[in-house]
């Protein structure tokens, strides 16, 4: 009953997460004045990059979203939304910045939790969530033909990913509910995007 409860709270989070960075992607089409099929592709990329790379690696026979219908019209469904929104998109940096934050701690820890499950170590699960969550949008912002926010000096990012999956993993040998760890997750990812954005934190210069 645990695991089908379990297993039932991935698909949620999974189908969450794909909306979310759906939205992300196609705000960022508008941003650089795409068309609709740029807005798709790039919703699409942003969604499924950072898990279709984990799966890869993880040697998953079929990727996360192959034969999953309610997966793809949701990011069909989150670039018509943002499409058919007639505001200027600078008005919506902000909820940009907050539905990518949430995004990538659904996403750390939807990544961890598969990797885990197909055998994977702590460590290499917590790089797996990681990749899950940040790789998405450093394919979309190439294509965007910017220096993806995964590398480029500023807020912490990948950063935020990492501590809230290890706090994620250190969570999953205490007798937890799996949401409480889930939502400790996506808190401290949003928490930490949110704290480096007003005070400036960014990793040193290399």
């Amino acid at each position: 009953m645990q695991y089908l409860h379990i297993m039932t709270l991935l698909q949620v989070i999974t189908y969450v997460g794909i909306f979310v960075f759906a939205l992300t992607g196609a705000f960022k089409a508008r941003s650089v004045k795409m068309d609709i099929f740029g807005g798709i592709v790039l919703a699409f990329v942003t969604a499924y990059g950072g898990g279709t790379l984990r799966d890869v690696l993880i040697g998953v026979r079929l990727v996360n979203w192959v034969n999953d219908n309610i997966a793809l019209i949701l990011v069909f469904a989150g670039t018509a939304f943002t499409f058919l929104l007639k505001e200027n998109v600078n008005r919506f940096k902000r909820t940009i910045f907050y539905t990518d934050a949430i995004g990538l701690g659904l996403f750390t820890a939807w990544g961890i939790e598969v990797a885990l499950r197909n055998g994977l170590n702590d460590i290499y699960s917590l790089v797996m969530g990681v990749i899950t969550a940040t790789f998405g949008g450093l394919i979309a912002d190439i294509l965007c033909n910017a220096i993806p926010n995964l590398l480029k000096k500023g807020e912490l990012y990948a950063t935020a990913c990492a501590v809230g999956g290890g706090i994620y993993l250190l969570l999953k040998h205490i007798p937890l509910e799996y949401n409480i760890n889930l939502a400790v997750c996506v808190i401290v990812v949003v928490g930490i995007r949110i704290y480096s954005k007003r005070k400036r934190l960014m990793l040193p210069d290399i």
